[in-house]
């Protein structure tokens, strides 16, 4: 008797919104459907790896007693022309990486600083374009009209420029100084137009929808029909293109170094190392392999994590 009456009770309850789904409830089913991919459970973890070395850079350096600008001469053979010595790269239980040609850098310890910058940077960049992309998105798709044209003819000046001959061109011009800061601010520049549009043609869709226009028709303002009505079905699009964003913004960063118009020396960035090592690939391969893996696995991880996260979000939707 009591299982009908509660049955009874739940069809009694009346539906949720489009889009909503219990308290918790999306966040339990996205989080089992990654612990059941290898892949996203391979990936996440070395993503945790990458950031527990960046946030314990300083403690790395502390344990091994080898900062990422301090030169090690002991390291290097002079009679070779700076090789490092032993094989691998000098791989030891003093330098667990090895070290730099020449001048003797620890090579974990510009690992671990490399992931802080390019982290820093991505995360940054990601923030910022996801903040103006949202807005811009939404005021585009929700007012239409002017709002729109000029929004969208923005966009499509943006959007029509090659970015990255651009941005070189850029940061070229601009000084040396606080090059992190630069760097979020030309990145997010030409970053934004792409969250943007998809977020302005989904607004146009919900705008129309039937739970928008019975909120505006019973008297919800611009504000509360924006924030409460459609800004929450786009969760979903939002994590999953924002998460795709980071490892393009990596990777688009560790380029623009070894361009040499990134990151500037001393400060430790895995496409300035990548560059450098260029030019001892034959003699030192390590010095190339172990930055140029760090970077492929941080960005594969990174794309892995957030094509997983869409097809969970796209499955839940689909249910």
């Amino acid at each position: 008797m009591a299982t009908t009456t509660l049955h009874e009770a739940q069809q009694e309850l009346p539906p949720g919104p489009p889009g909503a789904a219990p308290p918790g409830g999306t966040g339990r089913r996205v989080l089992r459907a990654l612990l059941h991919d290898i892949g996203a459970v391979l990936s996440t973890a070395f993503l945790a790896l990458i950031v527990l070395m960046a946030l314990c850079a300083p403690l790395i350096s502390a344990l091994t007693g080898h900062g990422p600008d301090t030169f090690d001469s002991a390291a290097v053979d002079n009679d070779l022309g700076g090789l490092p010595k032993g094989s691998l790269g000098g791989i030891s239980g003093d330098h667990w990486l090895g070290v730099e040609p020449q001048n003797g850098r620890d090579i974990l310890a510009r690992i671990a600083y490399g992931a802080r910058i390019s982290l820093l940077i991505a995360v940054s960049a990601t923030a910022l374009t996801t903040v103006i992309g949202v807005v811009l998105g939404l005021l585009a798709g929700f007012y239409g009209r002017w709002v729109d044209q000029a929004i969208s003819r923005l966009m499509d000046f943006l959007m029509a420029f090659p970015a990255l001959i651009f941005m070189i061109a850029v940061l070229s011009a601009l000084p040396a100084g606080n090059r992190p800061l630069l760097l979020v601010i030309v990145l997010s520049a030409f970053g934004w137009p792409y969250l943007a549009r998809v977020v302005r043609g989904q607004t146009l869709t919900l705008t129309g929808r039937e739970f928008v226009e019975a909120a505006r028709a019973s008297g919800a303002g611009s504000r509360a029909l924006i924030f409460s009505e459609i800004l929450p079905n786009l969760r979903s699009t939002i994590i999953v293109m924002t998460t795709l964003a980071v490892p393009g913004y990596i990777g688009t960063e560790a380029g623009l170094s070894f361009l040499g118009v990134g990151v500037t020396p001393p400060t430790a960035s895995w496409g300035q190392m990548i560059a450098s090592s260029v030019s001892w690939y034959q003699v030192d391969p390590m010095y190339f392999v172990i930055p140029g893996t760090f970077l492929f696995g941080t960005v594969l991880a990174l794309t892995v994590v957030g094509d997983r996260l869409r097809h969970a979000l796209d499955a839940g939707e689909a249910s």
